[in-house]
């Protein structure tokens, strides 16, 4: 089974909701299309990761970090008017994409299954509530690989805001309690190394330190 810490509190996890191509500038730098509704994929709770050191999967040859907002869904939504009837807490996380797996899968209009749900794929900080959502609209969220700032990423730069994602998921897959959304990441993203640091913050809420494994 797989568990975030919510305030100090251990809460199970659900699906794991991502979200692709969410940010234009990102989706431009991959020479994808601005997409007419958002794109959803999952990671299987496999993927999940807390810890801070993170080992990339054999035969991987180019593991890409994508920083991301996460939203913990607090209880089942059939239709949620507003992000306050749906989400319990927020958190910054790593979307792992292994680019390779990845182009291959598109190329043959396969699943990007593999690209994207590998052991730990799915790496998050401690969450905090819900309340903090204004505080991350305001200030955003970054990450910082090996000291240098790659990526930064504000909620008013997303092409589908966070209310049209949980009414999308809700209606094509319903929300429930300890359901994770991986909410896009902006652009910046690159390559990943053995000894590679990076440090996530949230508004400066709260933070995550994920080193890569040799």
């Amino acid at each position: 089974m797989a568990y975030i810490s919510l305030e100090g509190r251990e809460v199970r996890v659900n699906n794991i909701f991502c979200i692709g191509r969410n940010y234009a500038a990102h989706a431009a730098e991959l020479g994808n299309e601005k997409p007419a509704a958002p794109v959803v994929f999952l990671k299987p709770n496999s993927a999940l990761n807390t810890a801070p050191q993170v080992r990339l999967p054999a035969g991987a040859g180019n593991v890409h970090y994508e920083t991301e907002l996460v939203l913990l869904i607090g209880k089942a939504a059939a239709a949620p008017e507003n992000i306050a009837d749906a989400v319990a807490g927020c958190a910054v996380g790593l979307d792992l994409t292994e680019r390779g797996w990845q182009r291959q899968a598109q190329e043959k209009g396969l699943p990007w299954t593999r690209a994207k749900g590998f052991p730990q794929a799915a790496c998050v900080s401690d969450f905090v509530g819900a309340q903090a959502l204004a505080a991350v609209r305001e200030r955003g969220f970054s990450m910082r690989l090996n000291g240098r700032e790659r990526q930064h990423g504000r909620l008013e730069n997303m092409i589908f805001p966070l209310e049209t994602l949980l009414r999308t998921l809700a209606a094509d897959y319903g929300l429930h309690e300890g359901d994770l959304v991986f909410t896009g990441t902006p652009e910046g993203v690159g390559a990943l190394a053995a000894g590679d640091v990076l440090e996530l913050d949230l508004a400066g809420l709260v933070s995550a330190r994920f080193e890569i494994a040799a």
